[in-house]
């Protein structure tokens, strides 16, 4: 029997605010396979970015994560780790590429030295080799002219060459599972497919687990295997990512999808919004929390929640979502059952 490289378990992360609890990570669960690419989509405030960081046990004091959640990575429960542990297995076993790579690199160490101090860390290698090392990552995602670009600062570089740096500097213990939180913000278009299409290579060629998260179901269409869609603190839906964009069942999905510009559309057409705005997390609504956004609800999805479930997919491939009311069901039609 094939066992996840990640198996993720009722997570559940809260922060106790003045206001009150806000629930951000609300009852989580899935698996990502060894090699597999996974897209987590949703808008900004829906709990992609936090789920992560508790992954990698990289929260704030405030933040609370049930006692009966498991986070099992390689069969082991990260859970039960101490902060030592963690740091161990943090760069080496798991890296993580952050948003924007002017908070996450050091302004004031040159590029060579951040690499070398993750090799020299985990591996225990030398100084030389590190540096050598150094040269060859740089190289390898893309940067030109390595030798020179290894003695300088953060500064000095362009946003892109910048999270290129980021990229190697995750790639430099050969993680894995790499997580990539929205890893072309800020960047041009032009620059942003290059960055895309490098993770996915890289991904490729080490057969590494990946975990790319966006808002944009545009960005993770050509790229990924699966996709989890979150809302609210919760995956509302999951399948492979070409029977989801094949057979999409949640209508905030589907939502998602026709909030992308279309190249055939005339110029100057008026994109599509999703109306309204996310729930509150710290008084999220009773029964779906899409509901008071959605145009399929009825009084049943104001009234009961519904549970992630498949309904066996598309020629057998697990395909499973929240709803009551899917995209695909006639009014009124079946509600959400497990499978």
């Amino acid at each position: 029997m094939n066992v996840p490289l990640l198996q993720v378990e009722n997570l559940h992360t809260h922060f106790q605010t003045e206001r009150g609890l806000v629930r951000a990570v609300d009852g989580v669960s899935f698996s990502l396979d060894q090699g597999v690419t996974l897209g987590l989509v949703g808008e900004s405030g829906c709990g992609k970015t936090i789920l992560c960081r508790t992954l990698m046990g990289l929260l704030p004091p405030s933040a609370r994560v049930s006692e009966d959640a498991r986070i099992l990575f390689n069969g082991h429960d990260l859970r039960g780790l101490d902060e030592k542990a963690m740091r161990a297995i943090r760069g080496r076993e798991v890296a993580m590429i952050f948003q924007d790579p002017m908070t996450s690199l050091n302004p004031v160490m040159k590029v060579g030295a951040q690499i070398s101090e993750t090799l020299i860390h985990h591996l225990g290698t030398s100084k030389p080799e590190a540096r050598a090392r150094g040269i060859e990552l740089l190289r390898a995602v893309g940067i030109s002219a390595p030798e020179r670009r290894i003695d300088e600062y953060p500064h000095q570089l362009s946003g892109g060459i910048r999270q290129r740096v980021a990229i190697a500097i995750a790639l430099a213990c050969e993680p894995k599972l790499l997580i990539a939180d929205e890893p072309t913000t800020a960047l041009d278009v032009t620059v942003q497919s290059g960055i895309l299409d490098l993770l996915r290579e890289q991904q490729r060629e080490r057969n590494m687990s990946m975990i790319l998260i966006t808002h944009d179901l545009g960005v993770v269409a050509g790229r990924t295997d699966e996709i989890a869609v979150m809302y609210a603190g919760k995956i509302v839906e999951r399948s492979t990512t070409k029977d989801l964009f094949g057979n999409t069942r949640m209508p905030y999905t589907q939502a998602l999808m026709q909030s992308i510009p279309q190249l055939d559309h005339p110029t100057h057409t008026r994109l599509k919004t999703i109306s309204g705005q996310p729930p509150n997390l710290i008084y999220p609504p009773p029964g779906c929390r899409f509901a008071p956004r959605c145009s399929r609800a009825e009084a049943q999805c104001r009234d009961e929640e519904p549970v992630l479930a498949s309904d066996g997919g598309d020629g057998g491939v697990d395909h499973s979502f929240a709803c009551w009311h899917p995209v695909g069901a006639a009014a009124g039609g079946p509600a959400n059952v497990i499978g």
